[in-house]
């Protein structure tokens, strides 16, 4: 850019220019799309780049827009095209009256932008663990190294709590499937090896999402960030991560407990769980005690 720190502020969002990267900080407030709200912040990479567009908004507006390089940033593999236009963190909108300004920054970054191909990583930073939602059948946690998905009574159906609360340690994915909480069966979907053919309220790999649950600034980020653990993972990291001892589990609720025994119970009556079955998780969950 010619100077660093030069900003260009437009709705819901304001863009600083540095010699090798663009700082985009991200209004909070009602008007504010939820999901760039959550996200706060984010540094760009020139590298993670690929081309820079400008266009006529809408009502008299523009629509200056950094196109990311295919594999640059988790957030948006993790989306794959599924978000709304209005949720896109790499559009800049502008009254019109900026047109000419915007004009000038879209040719600096085009000046220096020197890839337009697939990155062979991600350049861009994931949201940083812990990180933690509720989906419609459960809750869905990671720390960074393991995801886990706690199952709701109210939601689970019976596949998932035969299996019971699920533990996944990133070494062991191969990427995460996410389908946006606003279209017919979202969820996300934690993959290991083969696509899974399980339908997915039936899979334990698996949160489904409903009304009011998993909510697209909730959810993606999760995606995002356990989507960049699984590319990241490998070399001294990875062996460092191994050599750390496993933290111990805290002990579950009592009553917690008590009402999964409770609906267990209920699916051993209505057939749903052979006397073995019901037995074996019972003692499994008053061993959490």
């Amino acid at each position: 850019m010619s100077r660093m720190g030069d900003v260009l502020a437009g709705f819901h969002a304001a863009w600083e220019f540095d010699s090798d990267s663009v700082l985009i900080r991200y209004e909070r407030g009602l008007r504010t799309p939820k999901l760039l709200s959550a996200l706060g912040e984010r540094r760009i990479p020139l590298a993670a780049i690929g081309r820079v567009t400008l266009t006529a908004g809408k009502r008299g507006t523009v629509v200056l827009r950094a196109e990311p390089r295919p594999g640059a940033d988790p957030l948006m593999e993790a989306a794959a095209g599924q978000l709304k236009e209005g949720c896109d963190p790499y559009r800049l909108v502008l009254p019109a009256q900026r047109e000419t300004l915007a004009e000038y920054y879209a040719d600096e970054l085009r000046a220096r932008l020197t890839d337009s191909g697939p990155a062979e990583r991600f350049l861009v930073d994931a949201p940083e663990a812990p990180l933690s939602f509720k989906a419609y059948d459960g809750k869905a946690s990671f720390d960074g190294r393991t995801v886990r998905f706690r199952w709701f009574w109210t939601g689970a159906s019976s596949a998932k709590w035969k299996a019971g609360d699920q533990s996944f340690a990133v070494s062991a994915l191969s990427g995460v499937e996410w389908r946006s909480p606003e279209v017919f069966e979202g969820h996300l979907r934690l993959l290991r090896g083969e696509a899974a053919a399980v339908p997915a309220d039936q899979d334990p790999a698996t949160v489904v999402f409903g009304l009011g649950y998993g909510p697209v600034h909730e959810s993606l980020p999760f995606a995002a960030a356990v989507l960049a653990a699984v590319r990241g993972r490998g070399g001294a990291s990875a062996v460092q991560a191994a050599a750390v001892p496993a933290a111990v589990a805290p002990r579950r609720d009592p009553a917690d407990i008590a009402e999964r025994i409770r609906h267990l119970g209920e699916l051993h009556l209505a057939g749903l769980v052979t006397d073995e079955e019901f037995s074996a998780k019972k003692a499994e969950l008053l061993a959490e005690l």
